[in-house]
Order: C-alpha cells, then structure tokens, then sequence
C-alpha cells in the first residue's frame, strides 16, 4: 500500500493485468488487509473479479501461495509479487509462457547483479534444472523476477502441503516449493522479463518512484491543480514546468494525492505524496510521503515516510507510522 506516483503499489500491479483479462484475481492478504482490500474493492471491483484469502500467520512465500488452494482449484494459475512491478503488462509474459510450449510451467529470470540476494535458477537449454532461493555460492546470475505461471497448480500444491506438515521453523519458501516440481520430473520453462522494478527495500522503491514520475511526465500526464490546496491558491503564478505560489514551488515530476496542503516549502522533483498530508516549511525530494502525515520545517531527500507520521523539526522528534522508513 506503499504510495508512489499516484497510487499504492498495488494499483500498479493491478492496472497492468487490465490486458491479461483473468478469470478471477485472488489476493492474499494478512497485515493491513482492512485497508488493501478497501482499496482494491473500491477501485478495481468493477475491472475483476476478485477473491481475498487470509493469511494468519507469515510462513513465508510459499505458505502464502498454499493458503490460496481452495480458492485456486484446479484452474492454471499466475502468480506475481505484491513488490515487484513490471513496465510491461502481463499479457506480455502470457504470451511469452504460451510460446513455451509443452511444459508444466513458465517462470520470469532476470539478470541480476547480486545473485546472492534473489532466488536464483540454473538452466539446460530452455528448461530449469535447478532453483535455489538466495544461495551463498550462487550458480548463475539469473534472478527469478516475481511472476509465475502454472499448468497445473494442484501439483505445487501437493508440495506445499508436505513442506507446510513439515514446517519446523523456517520460512516455506516458494522456491524450495518449485525446485520439488523440478526434482519430481515436471519441466518449467523459462522467460526474460525486463524492466523489473523491485518495491520491497527502500532504495529500489525511490528508484521506482522516480521512474514512474517520469514515465508519467513524458506522457503529458501532469499535476491536477485542483488536487493541491496551498493556504492562498489565488497567489498561483504559473504553470510551465514548475507551480510556483507566493509560499511554495513545486518541481516536476511529482505526484499530490487529494486534500494536500503545501505551505512555504519547495516539493520535488520525484516527490510522491499521498492524500490529506501536510507540508509546512520544508524542502523535499526524491521521497516518498504517505497518507495523513505532516511534515514540518524539515530538509527531506531520498526518504520513505509512512501514514500518519508527525516528523517536526522544532522538537526535534520523529513520530514514525507503521512499515516506514526514514533518511535525514
């Protein structure tokens, strides 16, 4: 529910399965779920058709994916991550899995630079012959990118529910799950995906920012004015590249959700603030500013701010929300 450039990270991802048309969404969902699933429901539930299973307790991604079998069935599934987000629509795997051809499954590889840090596969011609979820003595460079597809689920099922029966401790991990698939004669398949954006640690979520507030900028799709109320907004002077007000100025590209109020400050670039937040007297850039936060008197760069957050440079604390992360 991270904010950036317009919407939560999950806005993204659905947005891009618009052109894959799914049978059903299902979602899993666990911390926070209240909250995702009012979103979701309120801006997708018109696009898909959409199922939420719970997670109780976090086992690890394969727990994740296990506790969906029932919803699931025996339909051939995708599964993607709710951090990673691609420039190219899933229809565009689809149709790379669908060239595959006769195999049990397809699964996304990317070239990465510290192998050690990704579930990595090893591979004989087009198919994988082996997985290993973040090893120290990696065997390749190419990194599983977060996006799956299935023939025939009930088989990884099967495995997960002998790992989760198992489970001592240690995380379930999807990709133990899928190296079983392997060991057990079925042939996944694998396809390139570029342009992976990764969501799940601070500095690659800005890096995504950024890359998506520009994306946005080149395709004219620029601020609303109407979504930023500073305390005079008769003092706007101009709007060519920069809003400038007699109290602020705001550099592109940015992203200002609904009822923010900006106050004798200079905002971006690459700034993405989500709705009803408050900035007074502070510079910021290259961040990320959640929902219902205030920021005063303050010099913010390359920061990830949460919801509900106070940060006030004149007592000199920090209030920090839930899931946030911040660099001063």
């Amino acid at each position: 529910m991270v904010y950036i450039a317009g919407k939560p990270v999950i806005g993204h991802i659905l947005d891009r399965m618009i052109d894959l048309k799914p049978e059903e969404i299902i979602l899993v969902v666990g911390y926070r779920k209240e909250q995702i699933i009012s979103y979701v429901d309120r801006n997708y539930s018109d696009i898909f058709k959409i199922t939420y299973v719970e997670q109780n307790h976090q086992l690890g991604l394969g727990h994740s994916i296990y506790v969906a079998k029932d919803a699931v069935g025996d339909s051939p599934i995708m599964i993607t991550l709710g951090d990673m987000i691609f420039k190219a629509g899933y229809l565009d795997f689809y149709q790379k899995h669908f060239n595959n051809g006769n195999c049990a499954g397809s699964i996304g590889v990317w070239e990465v630079d510290a192998p050690e840090k990704y579930g990595i596969v090893e591979l004989d011609g087009e198919c994988i012959s082996k997985m290993v979820e973040k090893p120290k003595y990696p065997m390749s460079n190419l990194g599983i990118a977060g996006v799956y597809f299935l023939k025939e689920p009930s088989v990884l099922f099967d495995i997960l529910e002998k790992m989760v029966d198992e489970h001592t401790g240690n995380e379930i991990q999807l990709t133990d799950a899928l190296q079983g698939m392997v060991s057990s004669g079925h042939r996944l398949k694998h396809f390139y995906v570029s342009s992976w954006y990764d969501c799940g640690h601070s500095t690659s979520l800005l890096e995504t920012n950024r890359v998506l507030l520009d994306e946005s900028h080149e395709k004219n799709q620029c601020l609303d004015l109407s979504e930023v109320r500073a305390i005079d907004p008769c003092m706007v002077k101009e709007f060519n590249g920069n809003l400038n007000t007699k109290e602020s100025v705001i550099i592109e590209p940015v992203s200002i959700g609904n009822g923010v109020i900006i106050t004798n400050s200079v905002v971006g670039p690459h700034v993405s603030i989500a709705e009803n937040s408050n900035i007074d007297g502070s510079i910021v850039a290259n961040s990320i500013i959640g929902s219902g936060s205030a920021i005063k008197g303050v010099n913010l760069r390359s920061s990830i701010i949460g919801d509900d957050v106070n940060v006030n440079s004149k007592h000199n604390s920090l209030n920090v929300g839930d899931s946030s992360s911040i660099e001063l």
